[in-house]
């Protein structure tokens, strides 16, 4: 016990020791009795159990014990793993920024054929006349036999084809006469379930940070908002976001460097800024509002040139400022939060629903219900381009899946907490590489993507030495021609990457794309084979194996051959008693024999490469600058031989 005084009326003042240890009942009743002993030992000595002073330490006790439950509930509900109550795990999950799914609409791919003519190609055959080819848009909508609505994710257009966009032809017997006179066109799209709605909400004068909540419940995604003069409202995730990404078709008029290259890259990307945007958020009730910015600015759209006089604009003056954060997709660092609607009405379009009965079985989504379908229609025969309009159909080879109700609380408290530590930006390697294929195809066709650590040379004591730049690295890729083949980036592909990139690497990394280079390569092999097996059959699938094992969807950049496991995939089929060298000299000759394949005009990539040099101990290694192997031609890169039976 401590004593003081207080020079202001000149008397003692008592500190007494107060315990701050107990938070359950027994416990504060045991810190009450001590501090009664202690400090009133004249005034009250009785604790009997059923004594009234007793009473009132029990009842402080029982007043502090629930207090404090209180006090702890409501600190555990400010954590996301120890929440129990809905609305704060809704209101947590979302400030990580992860959005609770009340709906899991199901998928499915969808096979949509369009008939066109065919036309002379010059040599007397028929091929495709693809001027009647034309484009079903995102967005329309086609049903089930059940009456399940699915909306196809990405635009059909069946003027494209890519090794991963792929259109099948299939020639139509004629009626009458040997000539084909039409073709059908074939390709598959990912449609998603539920059922698509639009309302409209009417605005009067500005009110900063106005929200708006759409009627149906089980939201999944908002298609599109715009308002009475056709000006686009677009979805960010956090309003200080003023900048997103926009979708133009890759022709002269709207790109003409790269328009040359449409065929291979239909639409590029760009990056504007915009004050109409909008963020969602989900509320405890299922339903889904939709909220606005508090400025009043209406500033027209623009492609984003950042430039000395607008980068970090508003980030303030003075040394204490030089070292502030800022995100490179708002550098421009915002303060309105994006347009405030007034005196207008947004029609805004959405989806809703999903669940188990959303997985209809195969083949029963071919009942179109809005549909856009356009062809570039001039100089064209109307009754062909109609006949071709008419003859679009739909329909689905497999099961749609994926559909379920809204997640559980445990799910969602999992998946924001995951979502929060992955913070949407690209930091590992495998995070470019991970986003690198989730680039959409239509905006390019990216096969393979290796990254590595930039390298500088530096010159210490005349001596040259290469050094690790930790500012940048270096994105090798490659992408497939039409027939599948390994072949170079054009500049369109990587322009969209490029763009599609800025928005997830970190500030501090600079990112050079380059071509990998491809080596092709043919293989030699020799088989012992078991009597009583059709040696030609053997043979047969043993090159199937090796096929298999060197399918190009399987390799990656810098992976190497190793060469036993060759053999081991050769000596599983069955009737292969052994693998030995194909020149049938087995002293000390490699059992499987790798080429270079490098002449230009056989189609190979021209890249000489020194195999024999390359191979140690078994392995076939890739050149130091990053590269990949393929084997381009199977047919006839492929060379086995039986060289006996046993």
């Amino acid at each position: 016990m401590a004593t003081n005084v207080d020079y202001n009326t000149n008397k003692k003042i008592v500190k007494k020791d107060v315990s701050y240890l107990g938070r359950d009942f027994s416990s504060i009743r045991e810190n009450l009795l001590e501090f009664a002993k202690t400090y009133f030992p004249n005034t009250h000595n009785d604790f009997n159990e059923s004594s009234p002073g007793m009473m009132f330490i029990e009842m402080a006790a029982y007043v502090g014990d629930v207090l404090n439950y209180y006090v702890d509930n409501q600190f555990k509900e400010t954590l996301i793993e120890y929440a129990e109550e809905r609305k704060n795990i809704f209101d947590i999950a979302q400030s990580l920024g992860y959005k609770p799914a009340l709906a899991i609409p199901a998928t499915v791919e969808l096979e949509v054929s369009q008939i066109v003519p065919t036309k002379n190609d010059g040599s007397g055959g028929r091929i495709p006349d693809l001027d009647y080819a034309g484009v079903v848009s995102a967005n329309s909508i086609i049903s089930s036999d059940t009456g399940v609505d699915f909306t196809i994710l990405d635009d059909v257009n069946f003027k494209v084809k890519s090794a991963l966009d792929n259109r099948v032809d299939t020639i139509l017997k004629p009626a009458s006469g040997t000539t084909p006179t039409q073709v059908r066109l074939t390709k598959k799209v990912l449609a998603k379930s539920g059922d698509t709605v639009t309302e409209t909400f009417s605005f009067t004068g500005a009110k900063k940070f106005d929200k708006i909540t759409l009627s149906n419940q089980n939201v999944t995604e908002v298609v599109s908002v715009t308002d009475s003069n056709s000006n686009k409202f677009y979805q960010v995730p956090f309003l200080a976001q003023d900048t997103v990404f926009e979708s133009i078709e890759n022709t002269n008029l709207n790109d003409p460097t790269y328009s040359s290259l449409q065929t291979d890259t239909p639409y590029m990307l760009r990056l504007i800024k915009t004050a109409r945007r909008f963020t969602t958020y989900v509320r405890e009730d299922n339903k889904m509002e939709l909220r606005f910015g508090s400025g009043v600015s209406d500033n027209p759209d623009e492609v984003l040139v950042p430039n000395p006089d607008n980068v970090g604009s508003a980030l303030g003056f003075g040394v204490s400022h030089l070292d502030t954060a800022f995100d490179p997709t708002n550098f421009m660092k915002t303060r309105t939060f994006g347009l405030a609607p007034s005196n207008t009405t947004l029609t805004i379009t959405y989806r809703y629903g999903g669940e188990v009965e959303h997985n209809v079985r195969s083949n029963s989504i071919t009942f179109p219900k809005n549909i856009t379908f356009t062809i570039q229609e001039d100089g064209l025969t109307s009754s062909l381009v109609q006949t071709s309009k008419d003859s679009l159909t739909f329909t689905n080879p497999t099961a749609a899946s994926g559909g379920a109700s809204e997640e559980t609380l445990t799910e969602i408290k999992q998946n924001a907490s995951a979502y929060f530590n992955a913070q949407n930006r690209a930091v590992t390697q495998a995070d470019y590489i991970t986003r690198v294929y989730s680039l959409p195809q239509k905006y390019g066709n990216i096969a393979k993507a290796y990254v590595v650590q930039d390298k500088q040379l530096q010159i210490n004591n005349n001596n040259t030495e290469e050094i690790d730049n930790p500012l940048a690295l270096n994105m090798y890729l490659l992408g497939y021609d039409n027939n599948k083949y390994l072949t170079q980036l054009n500049e369109a592909v990587k322009q969209n990457l490029k763009m599609y990139l800025s928005q997830y690497r970190m500030v501090t990394d600079a990112i050079n794309l380059k071509n990998a280079y491809i080596i092709n390569f043919g293989i030699k092999f020799g088989i012992i084979t078991q009597r009583g097996f059709n040696q030609n059959d053997v043979l047969f699938k043993c090159i199937q194996r090796v096929r298999n094992h060197f399918n190009i969807d399987k390799w990656q950049i810098n992976q190497p051959i190793i060469l036993s496991d060759v053999a081991y995939q050769i000596s599983l089929v069955e009737g292969v008693a052994s693998v030995v060298p194909p020149d049938g000299n087995d002293n000390g000759n490699p059992l499987i024999v790798v080429e270079n394949k490098a002449t230009t005009s056989s189609g190979y990539s021209g890249n000489v490469y020194d195999i024999e040099q390359a191979t140690r101990d078994g392995v076939v290694y890739p050149s130091k600058d990053p590269s990949i192997f393929e084997l381009k031609y199977p047919n006839t890169d492929i060379v086995g031989r039986v060289l006996g039976e046993i």
